[in-house]
């Protein structure tokens, strides 16, 4: 019965284009945080709450998958769930419902060592493995998935009852969550644990990427910290990951991980950014606004530039990044090798603090002249290639929870507020040396 009501869901909310008006601005991001965030709502799995790792609206599933769920791409849509109560696109009553059922099933659910997998059965909460030996924790999508409950928290704290209880269940969780035992007695993260395989997965996180997030809460964890040298010798190497570089006119401060030509996806100034606030932040090694400022440019640079003549490039059709691919799933970025012809929306429309301009034209583009093409009842589509007339009707969760958080910020800012009121990021960030105006002097 659920499923007859989605679809008759999915049938009404499709945008109907041939009878658009002209929005302005302000409208036109309303109604794309709208669309997006009823993939956490309307699109949820409806057990667990939580987000499904995927939603195909052509009901085509190969693995028989809808009902799997996501730990990254639901902590994003708890963030996006606040997004939507500020802008009364759901009430008060209704968020609150929906993240205490998030959270009811984050307590009971698999966890290992305080972290939870990448993947969950909806329906039961048992792990699903996301490889054969990545079966069970998994640090990185858990720090995704506690960025966007911090925020809850602190949103909640000074609520009703009700709100305020919520609040002390989410503490519980953070305080739960052993940082300091993914250290495998080293000055390094590793991103994965199993149950049955140890650490066989053998994945020491270093280098630049889109996993700075972890190692912030990591210093900062009440509970289970880790000290600022995991920070200095593993993530940044000793100082390694300093290296200064130019790409298509912009400069670069950090090295990449895997040293690719013109910075990266741009995931990776995305996913660790959705709460922790990169205006005025800063350590040894960069200024995080410049650099991700900088690397939004070269990706949307690469693009408007099309070295390798793809249709449809251009001022208003950019944004490269990891999602859905001509070649099933792909990192996408700015390079002879990597760039596949294939545009993802999330790309482009997650980075509107770094480039607003920019990033509305593509979005005008999108709604007003490909519309159906590419635009369905939860926003944009993962990703399209107009060189290969490719248009799949399949949407991420861990793309399309970007969407609104990272338009929100550029707003208002409120996920950045939310989360860098946490005192404990305060003190784990001035831990490692950081400069924020944030950081209490």
């Amino acid at each position: 019965m659920r499923s007859f009501f989605l679809i008759l869901f999915l049938f009404v909310t499709a945008p109907v284009f041939s009878q658009q008006k002209q929005l302005t601005d302000s409208a036109l991001l309303d109604l794309i945080q709208k669309q997006t965030i009823q993939y956490f709502t309307e699109g949820a799995e409806p057990v667990s709450g939580m987000a499904r790792e995927r939603f195909h609206t052509d009901n085509d599933y190969p693995e028989n998958d809808k009902h799997i769920i996501t730990s990254g791409g639901a902590g994003f849509g708890v963030m996006a769930l606040i997004v939507a109560i500020e802008r009364k696109f759901i009430s008060r009553e209704e968020g609150l419902q929906r993240l205490e059922k998030i959270v009811r099933f984050l307590e009971t659910a698999d966890r290992f060592h305080g972290a939870w997998p990448h993947w969950w059965n909806g329906e039961t909460g048992k792990v699903k493995p996301f490889s054969k030996k990545d079966d069970g924790a998994d640090l990185v999508e858990t720090s995704y998935m506690l960025q966007g409950l911090l925020c809850v928290r602190q949103y909640y704290k000074d609520g009703n009852e009700e709100e305020k209880a919520l609040s002390q269940r989410i503490d519980k969780l953070w305080r739960e969550v052993e940082f300091d035992w993914f250290r495998n007695g080293k000055n390094v993260l590793y991103w994965h644990w199993s149950p049955v395989y140890d650490w066989q997965m053998n994945f020491q996180v270093r280098g630049y990427n889109e996993c700075l997030i972890m190692y912030i809460l990591a210093a900062s964890s009440p509970t289970h910290g880790v000290p600022a040298e995991v920070y200095h010798e593993g993530w940044a190497e000793g100082g390694k990951i300093k290296f200064p570089h130019k790409a298509l006119g912009y400069r670069l401060k950090l090295r990449y991980q895997g040293n690719p030509p013109n910075g990266a996806p741009l995931f990776w100034s995305q996913y660790s950014f959705l709460g922790l606030d990169p205006r005025g932040l800063k350590d040894r090694y960069t200024k995080y606004w410049k650099e991700n400022t900088n690397h939004t440019m070269i990706n949307y640079t690469w693009c408007v530039t099309n070295p390798k003549k793809y249709k449809g490039y251009g001022k208003n059709n950019w944004g490269l990044t990891a999602s859905y691919s001509n070649r099933f799933y792909a990192a996408h970025a700015p390079n002879p090798k990597d760039d596949l012809g294939v545009i993802t929306p999330t790309a482009a429309l997650s980075s509107f603090p770094y480039s607003p301009e920019q990033s509305m034209a593509a979005l005008k583009h999108w709604y007003y002249d490909m519309n159906d093409k590419v635009w369905g009842p939860f926003g944009p589509y993962d990703a399209f290639s107009e060189t290969d007339n490719w248009y799949p009707l399949k949407y991420l969760a861990i793309d399309q929870g970007p969407i609104p958080v990272m338009i929100e910020n550029y707003r208002t800012g409120l996920l950045w507020k939310l989360f860098m009121s946490c005192p404990e990021i305060q003190n784990g960030l001035k831990k490692l040396g950081f400069k924020s105006p944030w950081i209490k002097k």
